[in-house]
């Protein structure tokens, strides 16, 4: 049954191949005489266009019967009319004409041309008289009662052309209330006429003023010949019946493949773009293309059978579609009142939404969501990247997007034709929801990055800066980093202020102990008779006094490293011989601490542009800084690596005591890694080391590693300036 079937399917499958390439090559053979007509049609073109010319020329005339009356009766100050209306054009247009007022009677008013040309004017014989000639004739109440239009250069169809034409004109001119309102000219006839020679030097100059006036065969020729015409309509004719009949004959019968089972509305459609848009002119366009020469490069050369197999395959398509067409709705004859509701899309959509859907029509409904599904991602993307636009980056890739689907769907509308302005309607509509979502989204997304400027002017500085802005995205990320500064400064505030009262603490305290034992002392002095304890006391005496005098030092040191009012001395200093210099001096330091140094230093000299006495205290500062916390019986590790652009200090040692402290902030002034404060020290040596280094565009960084404590110092290679320099800068120096 199954291979019966598809073997019928198999002969009306050939049989309406054979019948659409019939079609299709009957109406290629009809291009030989729409060719013809064409030719015949440019033969002709040579022939001045009167009509068209003359066609223009109506509102000049109807505006000119009120001029011309006016002329006669008076009514308006003529100096008022140029005044208030202007050179018209009828100024112009009347040089080629001759023209007269006349009353019911047949008398002239103006008296503007001899009796004789007057006698022509109001003759109603042809022979003889003007090649054209229009008769304005206005009743005794003013109104424009008729026009006529005659001439020996004009056909009976264009002289009724004319008088459409120019009546629509002069209905104008009274409707605008303009000339019209300067005169009234009631019971008058007003006549114009141009003789051959006027209206040919008229035509000419027309058209060398406005441009060429063409009636050159087009697409649309091609439309209203015979040839086409009646030949597209006739061999339409004949694929619809055959449509309708070819199923008689159950062995060509293909009207249940499936190509065929398609829901009433897409045929309707498809004839609806096929008959009711401009796309019905588009194989009128491709035939005239293709008679005419152009449709192919090369046309001449060997390319007209490539162009007639494209009118071929074009024909097949067109005629096919019909078929297709014709035998899809067929079904409605056969299936009756079940045709609407099994094969329209309407009634399953219906059925879907009440919930007694077939299991074909949910299968329908499946096929077109998972389209609807795919066109709806489609369009979510593109509105996406629409709402995420990076204005700080180049947006032409989406803005040519945007125009290319603008494009396409005008493009559409425009197949249309005097449907076109309700799909202007429906698209402006669609347009218009379009906007006022996406102006209500970026509207909600702006009050959100309002929220959260808010919040940070209110100082909610930990408040999340959270959810999707769009384009305002980037301002989101600046607002983000803004906040975190603003975090960073509040917190770098407070940190200060903590330190400022640690500051007043710590002094408070390493002051008081020195002070505290000098007062004692000098008490004891007072009040001791033995020479031996009074040189015990004076002893203990300079020992505090010098450790307050250090202690008193480091405070204006830091002080004024923090002002940035430190004074620098630079000079050329060999760094290398500096280093040991301060290790040779704080060898009883070293050894007294039970240290071993390992000192890896570069065996040759290496000038650097310093200030020698600030290196020292930055190198004396770290080395004292290893004895006071070091391990004892451990190794120290001091590197110094001669790098491109600067020059590296490492001083590595194991710390006595466990390393808690925060390595940010032992450098900061009076932060000391002994926080029970058992050595001697105002907590300020390493503070003061990183502030000479900055003062030197180096940097001192302090990182930790279990019980490893490490310092690295970096010094550029500042430019060395001239004798000369040097010489001025110590100049400016002293001044200072």
């Amino acid at each position: 049954m199954d291979t019966k079937l598809k073997s019928s399917h198999k002969a009306g499958v050939i049989v309406v191949v054979i019948f659409l390439s019939l079609c299709s090559l009957i109406m290629l053979s009809r291009y030989s005489g729409i060719s013809a007509y064409l030719d015949s049609a440019e033969a002709t073109e040579t022939e001045v266009p009167y009509e068209s010319v003359l066609s223009n020329m109506g509102f000049d005339l109807g505006e000119g019967c009120y001029l011309l009356y006016n002329e006669y009766s008076d009514e308006t100050d003529p100096s008022e009319v140029l005044a208030e209306y202007g050179q018209r054009n009828f100024d112009l247009t009347s040089k080629y004409l001759d023209y007269e007022v006349f009353d019911s009677e047949g008398n002239q008013l103006l008296e503007n041309v001899g009796e004789t040309t007057a006698e022509r004017l109001r003759t109603t014989e042809e022979a003889g008289n003007y090649a054209f000639r229009a008769i304005y004739t206005f009743s005794k109440n003013g109104a424009l009662s008729d026009i006529q239009v005659d001439g020996t250069a004009l056909s009976p169809e264009q002289e009724y052309n004319l008088e459409s034409g120019f009546l629509y004109a002069a209905q104008n001119v009274q409707t605008e209330e303009m000339i019209s309102s300067i005169a009234e000219p009631a019971g008058v006839t007003v006549v114009y006429g141009m003789s051959e020679s006027s209206l040919e030097t008229y035509a000419q100059d027309y058209i060398s003023y406005y441009g060429e006036v063409s009636s050159h065969p087009d697409a649309y020729t091609v439309d209203s010949t015979t040839y086409y015409r009646d030949t597209l309509e006739s061999l339409g004719f004949v694929v619809v019946l055959t449509a309708l009949l070819l199923p008689v004959r159950r062995r060509l019968d293909i009207s249940e493949m499936k190509i065929f089972r398609v829901p009433f509305e897409i045929p309707l459609i498809v004839l609806f773009f096929m008959f009711c848009t401009d796309l019905n002119m588009l194989p009128a366009r491709i035939v005239y293309s293709t008679v005419t020469g152009t449709l192919l490069p090369g046309m001449g050369n060997g390319m007209e059978l490539i162009a007639m197999a494209f009118n071929f395959a074009m024909w097949f398509v067109a005629f096919g579609l019909l078929f297709w067409a014709a035998t899809s709705l067929r079904a409605m004859v056969r299936m009756k009142g079940a045709y609407w509701t099994d094969r329209t899309f309407t009634m399953k959509v219906i059925r879907h939404y009440r919930g007694n859907g077939t299991e074909s029509d949910e299968k329908m409904m499946e096929k077109a969501g998972g389209i609807v599904r795919r066109t709806k991602r489609f369009l979510a993307r593109q509105y996406d990247a629409l709402q995420h636009l990076d204005f700080r980056e180049k947006t032409n890739r989406m803005i040519l997007k945007i125009v290319i689907i603008n494009y396409i769907i005008l493009a559409i509308v425009c197949f249309f034709w005097y449907y076109g302005t309700l799909a202007l309607i429906v698209y402006s509509v669609i347009l218009f929801l379009f906007l006022r979502k996406y102006v209500k989204d970026i509207q909600e997304k702006y009050k959100l990055l309002l929220e959260s400027t808010n919040q940070l002017a209110e100082g909610h500085l930990d408040a999340p800066i959270e959810g999707d802005l769009g384009v305002f995205n980037p301002i989101q990320d600046e607002l983000k980093k803004i906040q975190k500064g603003f975090k960073k400064a509040v917190d770098e505030e407070v940190k200060n202020e903590r330190m400022k009262t640690e500051l007043v603490t710590n002094v408070s305290h390493d002051l008081r102990t020195p002070l505290t034992a000098i007062i004692t002392y000098t008490d004891l002095l007072k009040h001791e008779n033995d020479e031996e304890k009074r040189k015990e006391y004076i002893d203990v005496l300079e020992r505090k006094s010098l450790r307050l005098k250090v202690l008193i030092e480091d405070l204006f040191e830091i002080s004024k490293a923090a002002s940035k009012s430190v004074t620098m001395h630079f000079m050329k200093v060999d760094i290398v011989d500096l280093i040991k210099q301060v290790g040779l001096e704080n060898d009883n330091k070293i050894k007294e601490a039970n240290l071993e140094f390992r000192w890896k230093l570069p065996e040759h000299k290496l000038i650097m542009w310093l200030d020698s006495q600030k290196t020292y205290r930055i190198l004396e500062n770290l080395i004292v800084n290893i004895t006071k916390y070091a391990m004892p019986h451990t190794r120290v590790y001091i590197e110094m690596t001669e790098r491109e652009n600067d020059v590296h200090i490492s001083m590595k040692n194991v710390s006595a005591s466990e390393l808690t402290f925060d390595t940010e902030e032992i450098t900061d002034r009076f932060v000391r890694g002994d926080v029970s404060r058992n050595t001697e020290g105002s907590g300020l040596g390493l503070a003061i080391a990183k502030s000479f280094v900055e003062l030197q565009r180096g940097t001192l960084k302090i990182s930790t590693e279990a019980d490893l404590f490490k310092a690295d110092i970096t010094f550029p290679k500042l430019e060395i300036p001239s004798e000369e320099e040097q010489v001025k800068q110590a100049g400016e120096k002293a001044s200072a």
